[in-house]
């Protein structure tokens, strides 16, 4: 017997009342069980790569106990815009934690199983100086959002900007240069393929309240097609991040990544903006303007800044002697070709080398 000849049997035998509130069950009955199938055929499709056919929520270490409708009800404010994506701090109403969430615009974002490939490798990734990626979520119209913590002592491009008092400091300045050096190195030689940051500089890199480092956007060039890889390239060049031999974003290795290291290094030592003027003259040596003054002239001093020679209560003050070796590690991650420059093992060991 079908489910017509059901109906029919029931609607014969049935008094008025207990007719309707029969129909009703059955019509729910049959439209729970359409949205299961349809659910089911949904989720096979997204499983074989269809992905702007179903939402989903991908979680790694930290994030289990997050939702998509905690993620999408979150209130959250605008920190930070690029061709890209745009960043929103944004607090977590079941958990009340405050989380930084990166939406990536469909048109910028690479798609394909490559994508989620990178987005797993990126979700295991454990350090104690690397930013982690908590959860990834993908909508049904193909926006991506990825979820990090949020650091709510800013940026190193800040703490340097800002002129903080903290930034004079000898110890500081080691113990920062220092922590970006252990998660570097992490991702280029602590897992099984080395990992590349592509778009290493002081506004990724977060700090905490004790001016701990967490390297963030690591690889975040790998989940951007290659129009928004060469928009990333450029605007890396012209803060003076980018390595000379860099041309494509897709080319970036460990060798770049510790160009731009050095980069920071001079930035932390001289309390200055690397950009360049003229970035596209002089090739051969890609340095910021004034730091290429100094180099060229051999005048360091017009490089460091007077005041982190001061003793700091107990801490340990700096000596010249650890102000040059300091300076002579940032310019050889500086070289000019990618052959001149050291390892990230050999820059880590040369950074606690001066801090004993």
């Amino acid at each position: 017997m079908n489910n017509s000849q059901i109906l029919k049997l029931i609607l014969g035998l049935a008094p008025p009342t207990g007719l309707i509130i029969l129909v009703l069950i059955i019509f729910i009955f049959l439209r729970i069980r359409a949205e299961r199938n349809l659910n089911d055929i949904e989720a096979a499709k997204y499983k074989h790569g269809d992905e702007i056919e179903r939402e989903d929520l991908v979680t790694f270490q930290g994030g289990q106990d997050l939702t998509i409708s905690d993620i999408l009800d979150a209130p959250g404010e605008v920190i930070g815009k690029s061709n890209y994506g745009t960043l929103y701090k944004a607090l977590l109403q079941s958990s009340n934690r405050l989380r930084l969430l990166r939406f990536l615009r469909p048109i910028s974002a690479a798609n394909g199983e490559e994508f989620f490939d990178v987005i797993q490798l990126l979700g295991s990734v454990r350090h104690p100086n690397l930013v982690p990626l908590l959860g990834f979520y993908a909508g049904p119209r193909g926006e991506k959002l990825l979820v990090h913590p949020f650091y709510g002592h800013g940026s190193l491009a800040q703490f340097i900007r800002d002129r903080n008092p903290e930034s004079h400091k000898w110890t500081v300045i080691l113990g920062i240069s220092i922590g970006i050096a252990r998660g570097l190195d992490h991702l280029h030689s602590g897992l099984q393929k080395p990992v590349i940051h592509g778009n290493l500089k002081s506004k990724n890199i977060l700090l905490d309240r004790n001016y701990k480092p967490f390297i963030s956007d690591f690889s975040l060039f790998l989940l951007l097609n290659p129009t928004a890889g060469q928009e990333m390239l450029e605007a890396s060049a012209a803060e003076g991040y980018k390595a000379p031999d860099l041309i494509k974003m897709r080319d970036a290795s460990e060798e770049t990544d510790i160009y731009s290291f050095g980069i920071i290094l001079l930035e932390l030592l001289s309390g200055k903006d690397p950009i360049n003027e003229n970035p596209t003259a002089d090739m051969d040596f890609y340095l910021p303007t004034f730091m290429k003054k100094a180099v060229l002239d051999h005048r360091i001093s017009d490089l460091y800044r007077p005041d982190i020679f001061l003793s700091n209560g107990s801490q340990k003050p700096a000596t010249e002697e650890c102000i040059l070796k300091y300076f002579q590690l940032a310019i050889s991650c500086c070289a000019p070709s990618s052959s001149l420059r050291p390892n990230i093992k050999e820059v880590l060991l040369k950074l606690e080398e001066i801090g004993r």
